[in-house]
C-alpha cells in the first residue's frame, strides 16, 4: 500500500514545492503512452488538487451535470475521510472542466452530488499544455463535513485514497491508477485499493 504526504501551505500554493504522486500503475489494458501525476497540499479551509496528463489525442465531450466524464479524457481523485468509514468521495473531471462528483459505498451504493455553487466552491480550471492537459481545483472541508460532521484535517491525520486516469471511450482506451487495483475486470471504486494519505 502506498503513502505520499499531504504538506500544508499558507496562501496560493507553489506546486513546484509540492510532492509528486505518480499514477503510473497501467491496468487492464496494454500501455499506450499515457501518464499522470497528483500532487496535494491543504491549508484550513481546503484540500488542493492538482493534476496532470501526458495525453496527446484528447477526448472532451461531456460539459453538463450528471454526465459521464469517465467517457472522456479524465483524470479522477477518490478520497475517503474517516477511519473505519469505507464510504467516500469520486471527483472525476474532463478537460472541459466538466465535474462528475459522487459519494457512497462502492460503485452500487453511490450516488452523485451537485453541491451548491459547484464551480464556485470547487473552482476546477483546465488547461491544455504541451503534450496534454491539466487540472486545478479545491475541496473545501466544508463540504467534506456536510457527509462527515466534526471530521477536519490536520497534521497526524490519515485518510485513505487513489487517483486515476481513464478514458474508456477515447481512441487509445487506458487505465491508470497511482495505488494498484487489484480487481481482475475495470473497477476504480474499491476501497481496499485505497492508499494513505498521511497529512503533515
Amino acid at each position: 500500500m502506498k503513502n505520499y504526504t499531504v504538506l500544508p501551505v499558507t496562501g496560493t500554493p507553489e506546486w513546484e514545492k509540492i510532492p509528486v504522486m505518480p499514477v503510473d500503475c497501467v491496468l487492464w489494458h496494454e500501455d499506450v503512452g499515457i501518464r499522470m501525476i497528483q500532487q496535494l497540499c491543504y491549508d484550513a479551509d481546503n484540500l488542493y488538487v492538482h493534476q496532470r496528463a501526458w495525453e496527446k489525442e484528447i477526448r472532451a465531450t461531456h460539459a453538463g451535470y450528471l454526465q459521464q466524464v469517465c467517457e472522456d479524457s479524465c483524470m479522477e481523485f477518490f478520497f475517503a475521510p474517516q477511519e473505519g468509514d469505507e464510504r467516500y468521495f469520486n471527483v472525476e473531471i474532463n478537460p472541459n472542466g466538466c465535474v462528475h462528483f459522487g459519494f457512497g459505498l462502492g460503485r452500487k451504493n453511490s450516488v452523485q452530488v451537485v453541491p451548491k455553487k459547484m464551480e464556485e466552491q470547487l473552482a476546477v480550471h483546465s488547461e491544455r499544455t504541451e503534450g496534454g492537459w491539466e487540472l486545478y481545483y479545491q475541496i473545501p472541508l466544508s463540504l467534506v463535513q456536510i457527509f462527515f460532521p466534526g471530521f477536519h484535517w490536520e497534521k497526524g491525520t490519515r485518510i485513505r485514497a487513489n487517483a486515476f486516469k481513464c478514458g474508456d471511450c477515447t481512441v487509445h482506451p487506458h487505465f491508470l491508477s497511482w495505488n494498484p487495483v487489484t480487481s481482475e475486470t475495470p473497477d476504480f471504486h474499491r476501497h481496499c485499493d485505497f492508499g494513505v494519505l498521511e497529512f503533515d
